[in-house]
C-alpha cells in the first residue's frame, strides 16, 4: 500500500497560514506539485516567495468566495502544471457568536455557509470539471488512465459536538460534511474520491488567536483530550496525504477524525477550532 503522492497535482486552498500551509507544505515535501491558494496575498507571498523557484509550486490569490476567481484559481492551475490530481478545501473561517442574542443571528449563519460551504462546494464543482476530462482525455489517447482524482474538505468535530459560541460554525461545518457524503457518491462514476478531515484540538489560526483572548482554553482543551496534548498543524497534513494518495483507494464519503481523542469524552465545552 502507498501513501506517496510523488508526480500528482494538487490545489490547497486557505494555504496562507496555518493548517492550510501545512497541507501544503506537505504535499510539497512528499513530492507533489501544489497550488498554494488563499485571499491573503500579502502572507501567501510571503509563504511561499522561496518555493515557487523550484517550480513545483505556485500561488494564486483572490477572494474564493467567487465563482470567476475559482474559475481563474483552476486556469492558473492547468497552465502551471498542465493537471489536476487533488484539491484540498482549506479555507475556512471560525467566528464566535452569542446564541442568546439571536438579532443577526441568521446573517451569522449565512456569512458561515458561504465560507465553509459553499466555497468548498464551488471549488469542488470546479476540480471535478477538470478531473473528468482528464480522465476521458487519457481513456481516448488509449493509454492506461491514471485515478481521477481525490478532493479532501477540512471540516471539524464541531459538526456534531457543538460549543455555546460556534453555532453557526457548527451548522456550516455540518452542512460541508453532509457535502461531503453527497459529492462521493455523486462522483464516485468518475472516479473521484471525496472525503472529509474533522479536526479538534488542532493548533488553528483560530484556535492560536483563541488561546491569546483566553489562556484557560488550553487547559480546558488538554482536559478534555485523552491523548493530553493540541496537536500540531502538520499531522492535519498527514492525514490528507494519505487521503490524497492511493492508499486510500476504496476509500470515498468519509469523515475521518483528528482530534487526539477529544470527542470520544467531550461535549465539547471548551473551544474548538
Amino acid at each position: 500500500m502507498s501513501f506517496s503522492v510523488e508526480g500528482k497535482t494538487a490545489i490547497v486552498t486557505g494555504a496562507a497560514h496555518g493548517i492550510g500551509l501545512a497541507i501544503a507544505l506537505r504535499l510539497l515535501e512528499q513530492g507533489a506539485r501544489v497550488m498554494f491558494a488563499d485571499m491573503d496575498e500579502t502572507r501567501l507571498k510571503d509563504e511561499t516567495s522561496d518555493l515557487v523557484a523550484s517550480g513545483d509550486a505556485a500561488h494564486f490569490a483572490g477572494d474564493l468566495r467567487e465563482r470567476l476567481t475559482l474559475a481563474n484559481l483552476m486556469s492558473a492551475t492547468i497552465d502551471h502544471f498542465d493537471r489536476l490530481d487533488i484539491l484540498v478545501n482549506a479555507s475556512r473561517q471560525v467566528i464566535t457568536d452569542d446564541s442568546a442574542d439571536l438579532a443577526g443571528f441568521d446573517d451569522l449563519v449565512e456569512q458561515q455557509l458561504q465560507q465553509n460551504l459553499m466555497t468548498s462546494l464551488r471549488m469542488t464543482q470546479v476540480a471535478a470539471k477538470r478531473m473528468i476530462a482528464q480522465l476521458a482525455e487519457e481513456e481516448g489517447s488509449g493509454g492506461t488512465p491514471r485515478p481521477a482524482g481525490s478532493i479532501i474538505n477540512l471540516s471539524s468535530i464541531a459538526a456534531h459536538h457543538t460549543h455555546p459560541r460556534l453555532l453557526a460554525f457548527s451548522i456550516s461545518t455540518a452542512a460541508l460534511d453532509q457535502f461531503t457524503r453527497s459529492a462521493a457518491v455523486a462522483l464516485a462514476p468518475h472516479g473521484i474520491r471525496v472525503n472529509a478531515v474533522a479536526i479538534g484540538s488542532v493548533m488553528s489560526s483560530s484556535l492560536k488567536e483563541a488561546l491569546r483572548e483566553n489562556q484557560s482554553y488550553r487547559t480546558a482543551i488538554i482536559e478534555r483530550t485523552p491523548l493530553g496534548r493540541i496537536a500540531n498543524s502538520s499531522e492535519v497534513g498527514e492525514t490528507v496525504q494519505f487521503l490524497a494518495s492511493d492508499g486510500s483507494a476504496f476509500m470515498t464519503g468519509q469523515v475521518l477524525t483528528v482530534d487526539g481523542g477529544r470527542t470520544l469524552l467531550d461535549p465539547v465545552t471548551a473551544a474548538v477550532h
